[in-house]
């Protein structure tokens, strides 16, 4: 299975407007178009959107061995303010592979390639193959 069919069970992502658009072993890449659906009170993109861009993304790379992985903590810091209009992408460096947990680091960036944030995250690897799902979006 590869990883766009089983990402499109993730429904929060696909329904947030989030699509995959590279993925391959410890590496993937997302994007997501701002809308004002992704508007805080303050017009600005709201923190929760990037941070969903930047896990679906994580998931993907962590997930691109085959075995099921899930984060066991994330960490992000918000460097610079979007809003409509901006394209926002989620790419992702595999940077430690261990036996049961990997690290992985992940630039969100604009259209223009400024840095709008960084996130960081630690996975556990479970142990069994991806579910394999003949659910369709």
């Amino acid at each position: 299975m590869n990883a766009d069919e089983f990402f499109k069970n993730d429904l929060f992502a696909v329904q947030s407007g989030i699509v995959l658009l590279e993925s391959g072993e410890g590496y993937s890449k997302a994007k997501l178009d701002i809308e004002p659906r992704h508007l805080n009170a303050a017009g600005r993109t709201q923190g929760g959107a990037i941070f969903t861009l930047a896990d679906l993304a994580l998931a993907a790379a962590a997930n691109s061995h085959g075995t099921l992985a899930f984060s066991l903590s994330s960490t992000i810091s918000y460097l610079r303010a979007s809003g409509v209009g901006d394209t926002l992408y989620a790419e992702v460096r595999e940077r430690y592979v261990g036996r049961s947990t990997g690290h992985y680091q992940v630039d969100i960036t604009n259209q223009r390639g400024e840095l709008i944030a960084t996130f960081e995250s630690n996975v556990f690897r479970m142990g069994e193959p991806l579910p394999i799902s003949k659910t369709t979006l």
